[in-house]
């Protein structure tokens, strides 16, 4: 955490409230199979998921599903090469207005769920264990790859497809063409918390890294050999601390050959501090932080890590009239 700066301007303040200072080495655990056309990754969120979930009171339901938004968000952008931020932002009409979840080039990862309550308590009256197509509705899902004020933002779009969020993330994939891919998703409460955890293998395009030897034939049998296998996964294996993730591809791969790569951290990634939310006030006029203040401060809140921050009026924008001046003042 940044030390906090006395009597510093807000625009000058990169101190925040205390988060949890939580990293996992293992986080996201690469792998390969030598001479078949396959990569993929396995990712362990360890207690990491339980700090970025807990700290938001979701129904029930929805917990799980912003769980897997950022397990999918962090295998997904484990793939690319960038500098800055891969982000998974979904917007519906359902309970679950707006489900989004970004990870960055160092591996902090963030997410928020904006829940709508009257109608999820009217879905929940009808539908007691909501799918996340209830949940969510309809709308659109968009992969973003933000690099920065300097960089041209690449952005892909597609219509919500799917009853779950696995269903919805490969119907992008099959949409735009891009290389063929397994995604499976798995978010629940253990003994230990909350835990989120994925598996996504992507076939190889072109001979690159597959036996020259292996014709077109050979590499679809060995993709669809490996997709066999990975659907053969439980929840309680990828949710299972115990069990480590070079043993789980072991134990799912161990007859293709598995080879694993160098592992890469994730870690606790809201980057909200008083600097950034005093710039999101700035953008407002006199009249609005007028109607925001409360007993002469403003109170925002993160939505990402769900704390508050308190400026006083006269640190954002014009100061407040003093309506008890004297004449010589006005």
């Amino acid at each position: 955490m940044l030390a906090i700066m006395d009597n510093a301007p807000a625009f000058l303040d990169q101190s925040r409230p205390a988060v949890p200072d939580i990293a996992v080495p293992r986080g996201v655990n690469p792998f390969y199979l030598p001479l078949r056309p396959v990569r993929g990754r396995l990712i362990k969120l360890g207690p990491l998921a339980a700090a970025l979930l807990d700290r938001h009171n979701y129904p029930p339901c929805v917990t799980p599903l912003a769980g897997q938004a950022l397990v999918a968000v962090a295998a997904l952008a484990t793939a690319l090469k960038f500098t800055g931020s891969f982000s998974l932002q979904i917007k519906g009409d359902g309970p679950v207005r707006m489900l989004l979840a970004d990870c960055t080039d160092g591996g902090a990862l963030r997410g928020y769920a904006s829940v709508d309550d009257d109608k999820l308590n009217a879905l929940l009256a009808e539908h007691p264990h909501p799918t996340p197509k209830q949940l969510l509705g309809e709308g659109y899902l968009a992969f973003t790859v933000d690099q920065g004020p300097d960089m041209e933002r690449h952005q892909g779009i597609v219509a919500l497809e799917g009853e779950t969020l696995e269903e919805m993330a490969l119907h992008y994939f099959h949409a735009s063409e891009q290389t063929a891919c397994f995604l499976r998703l798995a978010c629940a409460e253990t003994e230990h918390g909350w835990r989120a955890s994925a598996l996504v293998l992507e076939r190889i395009a072109g001979a690159g890294g597959v036996d020259p030897e292996m014709d077109m034939l050979a590499q679809d049998d060995s993709w669809a050999t490996a997709l066999v296998l990975a659907t053969t996964v439980k929840d309680s294996e990828l949710l299972d601390d115990a069990l480590p993730a070079e043993h789980l591809l072991w134990r799912l791969f161990g007859n293709e050959g598995v080879a694993a790569d160098r592992p890469r951290k994730l870690n606790y990634g809201c980057r909200c501090s008083r600097a950034r939310l005093s710039e999101v006030l700035a953008t407002f006029g006199t009249d609005d932080l007028d109607h925001m203040q409360q007993e002469g401060a403003i109170t925002m809140t993160c939505e990402f890590c769900n704390m508050e921050f308190r400026f006083d009026r006269t640190e954002v924008g014009p100061a407040i009239p003093t309506h008890n001046a004297s004449p010589e003042t006005h």
